[in-house]
């Protein structure tokens, strides 16, 4: 009988939502990752969609990450920060992780990261990437893999400003990630802003927000609502005969496969901008869609795009040290290369240790056979950087 590898075995699932990794290798002869994200809750969409990319990065880079067998646990951070806090201090002073992955709302990431950085462990982030720490604050230690939380709000501002749309309604959660999502947004928008509406985190109806919108006569309106909120939100928008009278613009997050399927027709003609689409030609996303589909039966999203590419960034880091995880300057060196193929194309770290890449917009459509799916648009940002890296002092 052939030997399962060290991955399989290490992954056993709990009612908790959390998944041990229960290994007799040492840390000389595994990389051990602490992998926190949320897989309960209105936002277990995400952190699914995170875990499961993850998950097929490792698959395919032969169940092991560059030389080393994975030695790694799940746990659910349930979106709330001091569960995610318990976990982080059982990662770094029980587990001695090499390195800590996976959060997915920066509601929740920001209380973790003095206490994951200042004990010397990496963090890479495949969804979040806040302003504080890719300016002042950056720091050796955190790798934001996907994008700044402004990147992909930019791109639909300069978007909505190449469209001429005079006049735009912008609507996110009141918390970090929603507030600089906004602030993105109307950093590339040359137009009028006629309401700038918050909501609560969680909120999933909008009667008060699209009465609000409709009094404005706005030419757009631009929502960031990740996961069930922004399902609601466009089921709402179009049963409110808003859909007929102005445009919607999304973040890709909230245009991507798991909301396709949530809402069916009413989703068609939404325009959504992202750092990565499935149509993107390259070899490296080819091969990463049709794995991902035949690994769990369903379309990979935005979310799961970012979590390989950060399993395949770890793979190729460990690769170049070696297997000497220990080594934590050379690690961080190995890391900031990005020697490795993006599935979103040119990708490279900048000084802050951000990405600079390239921002797509793409486009709902139904296809020959019936089925909803993004349709690549085209490329709106080329080698984009975000506008915080001059205030950050690495180099």
């Amino acid at each position: 009988m052939p030997r399962p590898s060290l991955h399989r075995l290490a992954l056993v699932a709990t009612l908790g939502g959390a998944l041990f990794a229960a290994s007799t290798a040492q840390a000389a002869d595994a990389i051990k990752i602490g992998f926190l994200t949320t897989l309960s809750g209105p936002g277990a969409v995400i952190g699914n969609e995170v875990r499961d990319g993850f998950n097929l990065g490792i698959k395919n880079s032969g169940d092991k990450l560059g030389s080393l067998p994975v030695q790694m646990e799940i746990i659910d951070d349930q979106q709330k920060p001091e569960s995610g806090l318990q976990a982080v201090d059982r990662f770094i002073k029980r587990d001695k992780v090499d390195l800590v992955t996976g959060v997915v709302f920066s509601n929740v990431l920001l209380p973790l990261l003095p206490g994951i950085l200042a004990s010397d462990t990496i963090y890479l982030s495949p969804n979040t990437g806040p302003s504080d720490y890719a300016g002042a604050k950056c720091n050796r230690n955190f790798f934001a893999v996907a994008w700044h939380n402004e990147d992909i709000p930019q791109a639909v501002g300069k978007y909505a400003t190449d469209r001429k749309f005079a006049r735009v309604a912008l609507i996110a959660p009141n918390y970090p990630g929603g507030r600089e999502s906004l602030a993105g947004f109307k950093r590339q928008y040359k137009g009028e802003i006629v309401e700038e509406l918050y909501t609560k985190m969680g909120q999933l109806d909008y009667a008060p927000e699209l009465a609000t919108m409709r009094a404005a006569k706005p030419d757009a309106v631009f929502f960031f609502l990740p996961g069930g909120m922004g399902v609601n939100f466009i089921k709402q928008f179009g049963a409110s005969g808003l859909s007929k009278q102005v445009a919607l613009l999304a973040p890709g997050f909230s245009g991507d496969e798991d909301t396709i399927g949530a809402i069916g027709e009413p989703i068609v003609g939404l325009y959504n901008a992202s750092q990565w689409a499935s149509d993107l030609p390259n070899p490296a996303n080819q091969k990463f869609v049709a794995d991902f589909r035949k690994a769990y039966g369903r379309a990979p999203t935005l979310y799961a795009s970012q979590a390989y590419d950060t399993a395949m960034l770890i793979d190729s880091a460990v690769r170049a040290v070696g297997g000497k995880v220990e080594d934590k300057d050379a690690l961080r060196k190995a890391l900031r290369k990005a020697d490795f193929a993006s599935v979103r194309g040119p990708f490279k770290f900048n000084t802050n240790q951000f990405p600079i890449h390239n921002l797509y917009m793409r486009v709902v459509e139904k296809d020959a056979q019936g089925k909803f799916a993004n349709k690549l648009v085209g490329t709106i940002m080329t080698d984009h950087a975000d506008p915080f890296v001059g205030e950050c002092a690495m180099k």
